[in-house]
C-alpha cells in the first residue's frame, strides 16, 4: 500500500481556506446585499435633514441626484465643468435638477468665496420655486424644498450683494454684477425705497447678528433678505416736519428686500438675466407671490430692533438723566419707533424713576410680533428726566399728546389717534394717571392757601406753574395700565436714601428760575419728594379719582411668597401699588423691574386685545 505525504504548509493553507469558506457563508446568511441596521433617530433625522446651509456636504436631495447619475466624483475633481454641463442640459420642467444647481452652487461659493456662485445659488432657487413642476403639484408648499430652497435664496442674495458701495443704498443699488454664465443687472423704482413720508436708506444685513437681551428672537422663515433700513424725511412743509420730529435719526426700521427675476431660465441662458428689487416693511406686508405661489417674507424684527438699540444716546436716559435735570431729551419726549400710520392705536409707554425706554424692549418685541397687535397698535415712548417733579413731567407728557394729535390729525379724521393706551412704570404710573384725572385746585391747594388768580407773578411763570398744577382728563386716552406704581408713595423714598439723592439732583436752569420765584410757596418741590409716603402730593393724587369713562389696569409686583398684602417688590409695596375700582390686577411675582417679565407681557398682550375689542 503506498502511502502520500501531504506536506505540512499545504494541510495549513487548506484549513485556512476551509475557515474562510465557512466564514463566507456564515456572514452571507446573517447579511443579505440589502437590508436595515438601528440607528439613533437623532443621528438619522440630522442626515436626512442636512443641508449645504448647515454643513460641508449638500442635502440628501442632491446626493441623490448626483448618485442617479453618477457623478458625485466628478463633482469634487472638477465643480465648475459639472455644475456647467448640469446648468445647459437644464430643463424648465426639471425641478430635481433646479434645487440641486441651487446647492451646488452656493456649496461652491462657500469653498471658493466667489461672489457669482452665490448669486447663480439664488438665481436657481428662485428658478425651483417658480418651476412649472412644482406648480403643478396639488400642495407646491409641502415639498420640503421650498423653505431650504427660499434659505438658499437669502443666503445666496447675501452674500452675493454685500459689498461695500458709495451710495445710501448700499447693497441694494442699481448696479451689474458678473455671474459664471454672464451677468445680473439690478434695478429697482425709487418709489420702493419710500415709506410714507420718508425715504428708506443704508440697509444693513441681519443674517450675521445674534441677539442679546432680548427674552425672545422672532424670525419669521420665508422669502427674501432681512434687513435694518434707518429713514430720511423726503420733501418739506408743516406734515413732513411733524412727522419727522418724533422719529429719532438713528431709528432703524425691520424691511425685507426681494429681487424678482424675468424669465429666469431663459435669461440664464442668453448670459443676462434682469432682477427687479422690491422693499417691503415688516409692518406693511409679510407675503410675497412668486410665479402664482404666495411665499411668506422673511422677517427678522427682533435683531432689527436688538441693532437699533446697540449703542443709541436717544435710550440712554436712565441714571445719568435722572442725576443731571439739565439733561436734554429727545424732542418734546414722544418718541416714534414708526412712522405715524393712520387707523393705528397709539401705545405710549412711560418709564420709572432712574430708568429709561430701553427698559420696554421686551415689550415691544412682544406686540410687534404678536400678528393680532403688531398691525392694529403703533408703539410710541414718552422719555423725560425723571428727577424733575412729577407735575412738571406730566404736564409735558400732556402737551406732548396734544401736540402730536394736531400735528398728525389736524382735520380730525383718525378715531385711533382718540384711542390711546397709555402704560406706565412706577413714576411713569403716576403720569399716566394724571392723564385721566381732574385734579380741580387740589395740587394747588397743597402748596399755597391763597387763590392761584390772585399770586403776582410773570406771564411765563404762571403759565408753567398753571400746566403743572392744574390737569384735566386727556380725551385722547381711553385705557391706562399701572405697572409697580405707588399710588401711595414708594416706601424706599425716605429717610437717608431721600437726603443723599437730594443732594445728587439738578434741576434745569429754566425750572430752578421758575423754583426760586415760588420757593417761599414750597420750597421742597422735588420729585423724589413727590413720591415720599404720606406727601400731600401723593395724598392728593391718590384722592383724586380716575375719569368714569376710562378703563384702567393694575400690574402690581411682588417678591417672595406668603400674603401679599404684606409684600413689595423691594421699592414699592403692594399696599402703594394696590388701586381700587380697576378693570383687572394681576399680581406677578417679580422685582420691581418687571416690564420683562413673562407674565407681566402675557398681561399686557392680553389688555390691548381687550381694548380692540372693545372697539368693536
Amino acid at each position: 500500500m503506498t502511502t502520500t505525504t501531504v506536506p505540512k504548509r499545504a494541510s495549513l493553507r487548506s484549513r485556512r481556506l476551509t475557515l474562510a469558506l465557512v466564514a463566507l457563508v456564515t456572514l452571507t446568511a446573517c447579511a443579505t446585499p440589502v437590508g436595515v441596521a438601528r440607528e439613533n433617530p437623532k443621528l438619522l433625522y440630522r442626515s436626512l435633514t442636512r443641508s449645504v446651509l448647515s454643513d460641508d456636504r449638500p442635502s440628501a436631495f442632491t446626493e441623490r441626484l448626483l448618485r442617479r447619475r453618477g457623478l458625485e466624483e466628478r463633482y469634487e475633481k472638477e465643480p465648475e465643468k459639472l455644475l456647467d454641463e448640469l446648468r445647459r442640459t437644464q430643463t424648465s420642467r426639471d425641478h430635481d435638477r433646479l434645487f440641486a444647481l441651487a446647492e451646488l452652487y452656493l456649496l461652491h461659493g462657500g469653498r471658493t468665496q466667489k461672489r457669482e456662485c452665490y448669486l447663480a445659488a439664488a438665481l436657481y432657487a428662485y428658478a425651483f420655486l417658480a418651476s412649472e413642476e412644482r406648480r403643478g403639484t396639488v400642495a407646491p408648499q409641502a415639498d420640503p424644498r421650498v423653505p431650504l430652497a427660499a434659505d438658499l435664496y437669502n443666503v445666496g442674495l447675501t452674500l452675493g450683494l454685500t459689498v461695500t458701495h458709495p451710495t445710501d443704498e448700499g447693497i441694494l443699488a442699481n448696479r451689474t454684477l458678473s455671474l459664471p454664465f454672464g451677468e445680473l443687472e439690478l434695478r429697482h423704482d425709487p418709489e420702493e425705497f419710500r415709506w410714507g413720508s420718508y425715504r428708506l436708506t443704508r440697509f444693513i444685513p441681519l443674517i450675521e447678528y445674534k441677539v442679546r437681551g432680548l427674552r425672545n428672537r422672532y424670525r419669521q422663515p420665508g422669502i427674501g433678505v432681512p434687513l435694518a433700513a434707518e429713514l430720511a424725511p423726503m420733501g418739506s412743509g408743516p406734515r413732513v416736519e411733524a412727522a419727522s420730529k418724533r422719529v429719532p435719526p438713528t431709528l432703524k426700521i425691520p424691511v425685507t428686500a426681494f429681487v424678482r427675476f424675468d424669465n429666469v431660465l431663459e435669461a440664464v441662458a442668453e448670459g443676462h438675466v434682469r432682477g427687479t428689487i422690491e422693499v417691503h416693511a415688516a409692518d406693511e406686508a409679510t407675503t410675497v407671490e412668486v410665479a402664482g405661489v404666495t411665499l411668506p417674507l422673511e422677517l427678522d424684527t427682533s435683531t432689527s430692533l436688538a441693532y437699533m438699540l446697540e449703542g443709541t444716546p436717544v435710550w440712554d436716559t436712565g441714571i445719568p438723566g435722572f442725576l443731571r435735570g439739565d439733561r436734554a431729551v429727545f424732542g418734546d419726549g414722544l418718541v416714534m419707533l414708526h412712522p405715524y400710520r393712520a387707523g393705528r392705536i397709539p401705545v405710549v409707554l412711560v418709564h420709572g424713576t432712574a430708568s429709561r425706554p430701553a427698559s420696554w424692549a421686551d415689550i415691544i418685541n412682544e406686540v410687534q410680533n404678536d400678528p393680532s397687535l403688531r398691525t392694529r397698535f403703533q408703539l410710541w415712548l414718552f422719555t423725560y428726566n425723571s428727577s424733575h417733579p412729577i407735575l412738571v413731567s406730566a404736564g409735558r407728557l400732556r402737551d406732548a399728546l396734544r401736540s402730536v394729535v394736531r400735528d398728525l390729525d389736524p382735520e380730525d379724521r383718525d378715531a385711533a389717534l382718540r384711542r390711546m393706551v397709555v402704560m406706565g412704570h412706577s413714576q411713569g404710573g403716576l403720569l399716566a394717571r394724571l392723564m385721566v384725572t381732574d385734579s380741580g385746585t387740589r395740587f394747588w391747594d397743597n402748596v399755597s392757601p391763597v387763590a392761584f388768580d390772585e399770586v403776582k407773578l410773570p406771564p411765563p411763570t404762571r403759565d408753567a406753574l398753571r400746566r403743572a398744577m392744574f390737569f384735566e382728563r386727556s380725551p385722547l386716552v381711553s385705557r391706562v395700565v399701572f405697572m409697580a406704581t405707588p399710588h401711595r408713595g414708594s416706601f424706599r423714598m425716605t429717610g437717608f436714601v431721600l437726603g443723599i439723592m437730594r443732594r445728587l439732583v439738578t434741576l434745569p436752569l429754566t425750572l430752578a428760575k421758575d423754583f426760586a420765584q415760588i420757593g417761599a410757596l414750597n420750597p421742597e418741590l422735588t420729585a423724589l419728594d413727590d413720591m415720599r409716603p404720606g406727601y400731600p402730593f401723593i395724598r392728593s393724587l391718590s384722592a383724586s379719582p380716575l375719569a368714569p369713562d376710562v378703563t384702567a389696569h393694575s400690574i402690581v409686583a411682588v417678591e417672595g411668597a406668603g400674603d401679599i398684602v404684606d409684600r413689595n417688590d423691594g421699592l414699592v409695596a403692594y399696599r402703594s401699588a394696590h388701586l381700587d375700582g380697576v378693570a383687572s390686577e394681576k399680581i406677578v411675582r417679580s422685582s420691581h423691574s418687571m416690564q420683562s417679565n413673562p407674565d407681566t407681557i402675557l398681561e399686557v398682550r392680553r389688555i390691548l386685545r381687550e381694548h380692540l375689542d372693545a372697539q368693536r
